[in-house]
């Protein structure tokens, strides 16, 4: 059983109201895929998401039947801090958590598609590159960017990362990446749903960082 298939993402409703609790209990599952990627640079994004996962979760337990969904935190917030909102509290930290689930969603998809460097097919960096340009990156100064770009000299072999993401079990690649793409398909559509909120609250925020 692959680390990602262990926690999938449930089917949203008709809706695409986020189920508060539900989202909570499968994205604390998420930082372990970082340890996958070997680099401990890349524990910066590990930790980020880590913090940002334990901030939603300090407001949601203050008040289960008032945050029953994503956006009930952000409604709430917006009405309690006026001026100051959106960059402040849970609505901050899954601003920022959004983006990092982005990033692992984009490189999760680029190696589902085949995305590869044909001079060393058997590097990810050109995955990890294409994530974080999209997802990342622009939000990122100078600084954290040459952090980024060291990790990526230390980003591990295509087939040492997707027999990580299978525990350390021999799976076929086709298996491995078919895997990729059944997990995807609910993972994907709860970012592009939290991503359609910000946008609809106007709650984006594009300061860097």
């Amino acid at each position: 059983m692959s680390l990602l298939m262990e926690n999938q993402f449930g089917e949203l409703p008709p809706d695409k109201a986020i189920d508060t609790k539900t989202f909570l209990d499968t994205v604390s599952h998420i930082p372990a895929f970082f340890d996958c990627l070997g680099s401990k640079v890349f524990t910066i994004i590990k930790s980020d998401i880590n913090g940002n996962i334990t901030k939603i979760r300090a407001v949601y337990v203050t008040n289960p039947a008032k945050y029953t969904t994503l956006e009930d935190i952000l409604v709430a917030e917006r009405e309690a801090h006026g001026a100051e909102w959106p960059k402040v509290g849970a609505t901050l930290a899954l601003m920022w958590l959004k983006r990092g689930l982005r990033f692992i969603q984009i490189l999760l998809q680029s190696l589902a598609d085949g995305d590869r460097d044909e001079n060393n097919p058997n590097l990810i960096r050109v995955n990890i590159t294409k994530a974080y340009e999209q997802a990342l990156k622009r939000y990122h100064g100078w600084i954290v960017q040459k952090i980024f770009n060291a990790a990526l000299l230390a980003a591990p072999y295509r087939s040492n990362f997707l027999k990580a993401l299978s525990k350390g079990e021999e799976v076929k690649e086709e298996d491995c990446l078919a895997n990729l793409r059944q997990f995807l398909v609910n993972y994907t559509a709860t970012i592009d749903a939290i991503y359609e909120m910000y946008t609809n609250l106007n709650a984006e925020l594009n300061y860097t960082v």
